[in-house]
């Protein structure tokens, strides 16, 4: 079918690989007269984690797997040489695949390679892979407990399942397969990574957030991350449902958004912040018009209305950037009843707090912060970097009456994620900004296998919206706000 064009010449030689050596490391002897520490006490200390020896079997398995990447890459390569690339976009799955099996069989018979019919089906989905998706990353990205890839290098690839990490035995032949990958990933929204160009941002076509960092800058290797996205949009009973926080918080949540409060979600890297900007937005009624503005389009909201911007980086020449504040700027002539900016991180932090301030109630954005307090900080010192002079004083004033409150996301040690506290702004007390807490996660302590145990609980401090929610229609009963004991 694709293959009518095919080369008669001689498929390129196989290299030769070097044979693997084992380097074994001799215990240090210790200096005379070298004073020997006491270890510590037996109860103070974890056991150590014991690396098991690598076994006859698992050096069989690395060398299978070792040949089945040479079959992979001398298959791919015959691939290129044969398929009709031209005619690929318009072929169907099935019709690739059998093409693709149809070409394995004939190189495999030329070459006198026997594999079972397990190898030879692996062999074929993963050529698929090859020509129509990511290559070894098509597996992890179809895999949906995987929620984080992280490639350092070709021959190191970690994925984290359940907020922790853990490498994997996928692989990739070489940096010029890795870079391949990366390029294919790239181009298709129209960005390019090369020396000169040593990073870029992007996204998958189901809207996964990719970044990839290539050589000479890093070191060892390309170094890219991809955050998947859930194919299911995760709703507050969702969360409410994992533990991520309470019905108390959730109901006062919903008062909150709906009543059109200013909402910054903060938090730390992979803690959760982007995922609970799209349930708040669950609150937001279809009447609304909603502008977002991101670096690379990722929230999901669940409105009809939605206008969706994304700011774009400068071309080769360093010309044609649009920054966010930029596309804020513009959102502000648009009619928004609500902006929403993924990620306040530069000088679009003084165009968003206008813009809070000026006729845009309920916005949202995002910010990397590790509690409220520091949050706040946070603001203060992008306003300075802005390069905007204002007084202190003046600065305090305007994020105190732009920002009502503050949603903590925080990731803990058990890679559990939970919405660990909710702030509200109320106002000023001389020259700081007066915060009180509403909602908290108490941490009690760990079980065994380094469970946190913990429950949510009120700080016993009425809202300062109080009165706010019962004018729009959410009178919230006192007892939510009442501090509870964690279950016996």
């Amino acid at each position: 079918m694709f293959s009518r064009y095919k080369k008669n010449d001689a498929a390129p030689a196989k290299g030769n690989q070097p044979a693997e050596g084992k380097v074994t490391e001799l215990p240090r002897k210790k200096p005379e007269g070298e004073a020997a520490s006491a270890p510590p006490p037996a109860s103070m200390r974890k056991p150590a984690q014991q690396v098991a020896a690598r076994s006859a079997t698992a050096d069989k398995d690395q060398k299978r797997k070792e040949r089945m990447a040479e079959l992979k890459l001398e298959l791919h390569r015959e691939l290129l040489e044969n398929l009709n690339l031209a005619a690929l976009d318009t072929a169907t799955e099935q019709d690739l695949r059998s093409e693709i099996n149809e070409i394995t069989n004939e190189v495999l018979n030329q070459k006198a390679v026997v594999l079972n019919r397990e190898d030879r089906a692996q062999l074929n989905k993963e050529l698929y892979f090859e020509v129509k998706g990511l290559g070894p990353l098509e597996t992890l990205l179809q895999d949906d407990s995987v929620n984080d890839i992280l490639v350092n290098g070709p021959q190191q690839i970690f994925v984290e399942r359940s907020g922790k990490l853990e490498l994997t035995d996928i692989t990739f032949k070489d940096e010029k397969h890795l870079m391949r990958i990366i390029d294919k990933i790239v181009s298709a929204v129209g960005r390019r990574v090369d020396e000169s160009n040593p990073y870029v941002d992007a996204r998958l076509q189901d809207g996964s957030r990719f970044n990839a960092m290539v050589p000479p800058i890093a070191v060892d290797g390309s170094l890219v991350s991809i955050r998947k996205f859930k194919k299911d949009k995760l709703g507050i009973d969702d969360l409410v449902r994992f533990g991520a926080f309470s019905e108390e918080m959730a109901a006062y949540l919903q008062a909150a958004v709906a009543c059109r409060l200013n909402v910054i979600v903060s938090g730390g890297t992979g803690s959760g912040k982007t995922t609970t900007l799209n349930a708040l937005s669950s609150f937001i009624d279809n009447s609304e018009r909603i502008l977002t503005i991101e670096d690379t389009a990722e929230l999901q909201l669940q409105q009809t209305h939605v206008g969706r911007m994304e700011s774009r980086p400068p071309n080769v020449e360093g010309k044609g950037e649009v920054s966010p504040r930029d596309c804020l700027k513009n959102a502000l002539r648009m009619r928004p009843d609500r902006i929403i900016v993924g990620e306040t991180r530069g000088e679009e932090v003084i165009d968003m707090l206008q813009a809070m301030n000026t006729g845009h109630d309920g916005s949202m954005t995002t910010i990397h912060a590790n509690n409220a307090r520091d949050g706040i900080s946070r603001l203060e010192n992008m306003i300075a970097m802005a390069g905007i002079e204002m007084p202190l004083k003046a600065v305090r004033s305007q994020i105190a009456s732009a920002v009502n409150l503050i949603v903590q996301a925080s990731r803990l040690q058990d890679g559990s994620r939970r919405m660990t506290s909710i702030t509200e702004i109320t106002g000023m007390e001389g020259d700081v900004i007066s915060m009180q807490e509403v909602f908290r996660f108490q941490r009690v302590g760990l079980t065994p296998d380094n469970k946190i145990i913990g429950h949510f609980t009120a700080t016993g401090v009425r809202s300062h919206f109080s009165e706010r929610f019962r004018l729009w229609g959410y009178d919230l009963p006192p007892s939510i706000f009442e501090p509870t004991l964690a279950a016996e």
